[in-house]
């Protein structure tokens, strides 16, 4: 074979797999473009770690998949669309609704992952005090509600890219929404009844709650999207349908500030002159008390005069507000309140009747 012969039959081989390595091209360029990406952004990380403001990590980190996935399939589809051109075949007409829903999907894996990292964050983050900023449960539902609007969202507009025409499908949730609402309105009305429980938070797992309205009272255990369940101080379950708490008054004691003491004692009239002294005394014992707040409300004042005693009164708050130890505390300030009226030579009253009877007449004026 002569030199002219084999060079015609090289470029006829070259002109004919020339797509082969256009194809090999793009698929290299493909695979070295997304390895500088993904080095770029894990040096863009490292410099962002050390700002004070966790939300810009949030982005860089829902960032990276998604866009190494976004690389892929633009190549990808770049080098189906070579093949498409030199063979022809029908199966290549789904590259542009492969590649579009594909986009699609990516989109909304990057916001369900902005979704899902900024509830991670809400949750632990701290306020000056250090108490919890955000209510758990309440990210949790808000995020979960995000994450379904999200889903459907990209559901409906990938069926739109498709050609599917979504207008139906609208039309038809609007009528079977109405329809749906008037059928369930009770579980409606629970569902948005624990939803203004997770925004409004009036009350949280493991707080504990009562209602005199409804003769509530317990720990609650578990917020659903229909039903509260309260474990009752006797350990019975009370499961209350959501709705109910938007009618009713809720008084949440695990959030208060403290516990008060609130009490009237009474000494004999005969002690009546001690008074002053007992009150003085009892007001500096709880001062110098550990466990007293004093920084809230303190009193401790002769009150008035009882049927069989002389009253003082004694407010005042400790500054735990755990239920055990609360009793505890106001056990020994009502035990040293004792011990400073018998220090005072005084007694504490107790109901007493005081019988008056006239002379009896003599004889001799029974006779007359």
């Amino acid at each position: 074979m002569s030199i002219d012969a084999l060079l015609k039959q090289v470029q006829s081989m070259s002109s004919e797999y020339g797509w082969i390595m256009s194809v090999f091209l793009v698929v290299f360029a493909t695979l070295v473009f997304n390895f500088f990406q993904k080095r770029a952004l894990n040096r863009l990380h490292l410099k962002l770690e050390k700002t004070s403001t966790p939300w810009d990590d949030l982005l860089i980190l829902s960032l990276q998949k998604p866009l190494s996935f976004l690389i892929w399939l633009l190549g990808l589809s770049f080098a189906a669309e070579i093949v498409q051109q030199q063979s022809q075949a029908t199966i290549f007409e789904a590259i542009d609704p492969i590649r579009d829903a594909g986009i699609i999907i990516i989109l909304v894996m990057f916001v369900l992952n902005l979704i899902r990292g900024a509830e991670a964050i809400l949750i632990e983050k701290e306020t000056a005090t250090g108490e919890k900023d955000f209510d758990k449960h309440t990210v949790e539902a808000i995020g979960k509600l995000l994450r379904i609007s999200v889903i459907i969202t990209g559901v409906l507009v990938m069926l739109q890219s498709m050609g599917y025409s979504i207008s139906g499908v609208l039309a038809f949730g609007g009528i079977g929404g109405i329809a749906i609402g008037f059928a369930a309105k009770d579980l409606l009305a629970n569902f948005f009844g624990g939803l203004m429980i997770y925004l409004d938070r009036p009350f949280k797992v493991g707080d504990w709650i009562r209602s005199n309205d409804r003769n509530i009272e317990g720990t609650v255990e578990h917020i659903g999207w229909r039903l509260t369940r309260i474990r009752t101080f006797d350990k019975r379950p009370l499961y209350i349908p959501n709705s109910v708490f938007a009618n009713i008054s809720v008084e949440n004691p695990s959030r208060m500030t403290n516990r008060r003491i609130y009490e009237t004692i009474g000494i004999r009239y005969d002690d009546a002159g001690k008074m002053a002294g007992i009150v003085s005394e009892v007001k500096a014992m709880l001062l110098e008390h550990p466990e007293i707040d004093t920084g809230q409300t303190l009193i401790v004042n002769f009150n008035g005069f009882a049927a069989s005693s002389v009253d003082f009164f004694v407010y005042t708050f400790t500054k735990t507000t755990d239920w055990v130890r609360f009793h505890e505390i106001k056990q020994d300030v009502l035990l040293k309140i004792m011990e400073v009226i018998n220090k005072q030579g005084a007694q504490i009253a107790f109901p007493t009747s005081t019988l008056h009877i006239q002379s009896l007449p003599t004889e001799a004026e029974a006779n007359r």
